[in-house]
């Protein structure tokens, strides 16, 4: 029984992961391309939009990336996951920081 249950969590993991990457990545490409429009048409608030759609991707990302953990067995596969999310969440950072000066500079 307690096979079944740790066979049933991985495949819902597994699935989640999935999800999270999906929309993490779609949202990437919806923002990328409305910014590339915003950019041709000369709008003013493309870098933030774009910003703020590229932290939101990050985040759906990094969403899957803690979900990964939970299926990980060894410890080199943990050193893997914890970079990939050390980095996730400074570029995530970086962003957030540069929205923060655009919306001063607007101001």
């Amino acid at each position: 029984m307690l096979e079944l249950l740790n066979t049933l969590l991985g495949y819902i993991v597994e699935i989640g992961i999935l999800i999270f990457e999906y929309i993490g990545v779609g949202v990437i490409i919806c923002t990328s391309l409305v910014s590339l429009y915003k950019y041709v048409t000369r709008k003013p608030d493309t870098r933030i939009y774009l910003a703020k759609g590229l932290a939101m991707g990050l985040e759906f990302k990094l969403g899957s990336e803690i979900l990964r953990t939970v299926v990980v067995r060894q410890w080199s596969e943990i050193a893997i996951v914890a970079g990939i999310i050390v980095l996730r969440a400074l570029l995530t950072f970086l962003i957030h920081w540069e929205i923060k000066q655009e919306e001063k500079e607007a101001d």
